[in-house]
């Protein structure tokens, strides 16, 4: 499935979310439910919720019929938590 899936967003979901100057990145998958976190220009647009349901999460409905749910994660990535964690002990 996570093979399936990862060729279903290079080839249809990517293209989309590039051309906005954005991108995504799965956080997992787990008993039909996928959660992802938009990156670039995507993941503070006003649009997100939409592009979620309507562009990714019905697109990959097409593909995997097993896919319950795409649950939109916006939370701080643990990269960015790293590089500010860094950055504010080297101001100390």
């Amino acid at each position: 499935m996570e093979k399936k899936l990862k060729k279903i967003l290079q080839k249809e979901i990517r293209p989309y979310l590039l051309k906005h100057d954005g991108d995504m990145e799965v956080l997992f998958y787990e008993d039909g439910i996928l959660g992802i976190r938009l990156l670039g220009q995507c993941k503070n647009c006003p649009s997100a919720k939409f592009t979620v349901e309507d562009i990714i999460e019905s697109t990959l409905k097409e593909y995997i019929p097993d896919l319950k749910k795409v649950i939109l994660r916006d939370d701080v990535s643990e990269e960015l938590y790293q590089f500010a964690k860094e950055l504010l002990s080297k101001n100390k």
